[in-house]
């Protein structure tokens, strides 16, 4: 297909354990139940979905940096990013999206602002281009539409 281009999805430490940790913050959707999710958002609008996981930050460091280097190439529109705990303790993944200069949703599923206060401070929202919060694994499918260009 002519012109069809890549959405990154990329999860951080622990989100492989949604649907079991704690539901009563995270809800009862799996990873899996997320990737379909968002499967469906980009084929809606056309677009292909790259989604990961890891629990490793370098890993992150390092998709973040092929995405942006897909989004130069044409390839791709952006990603994003639920880095999970990182996202409030990782000036790597800042400089990585920085660097790689990748257009970012950064995209909690809970309400980090009504949570414990080490989680209102995210490194990644600087150089994130918008952000998605609170509103459970929906938040996805609204974090593609935002990276999504429109026709």
């Amino acid at each position: 297909m002519a012109g069809v281009t890549t959405v990154y999805v990329f999860n951080g430490p622990n989100l492989n354990l949604l649907g079991t940790r704690r539901p009563e913050v995270y809800g009862t959707a799996t990873l899996a139940d997320v990737e379909a999710l968002c499967r469906e958002e980009c084929a809606a609008a056309g677009m292909e979905l790259d989604f990961r996981q890891s629990n490793h930050e370098g890993d992150l460091v390092d998709w973040i940096q092929e995405a942006g280097a897909a989004v130069k190439a044409g390839r791709a529109v952006g990603a994003v990013v639920n880095a999970g705990a990182y996202t409030h303790t990782s000036v790597a993944l800042h400089d990585a999206i920085e660097g790689a200069e990748l257009p970012v949703v950064e995209v909690h599923i809970s309400n980090v602002h009504r949570r414990e206060p080490f989680r209102h401070r995210s490194y990644l929202s600087p150089v994130a281009a918008g952000i998605v919060v609170g509103f459970g694994v929906r938040g996805y499918a609204l974090a593609i539409r935002g990276l999504c260009p429109t026709s």
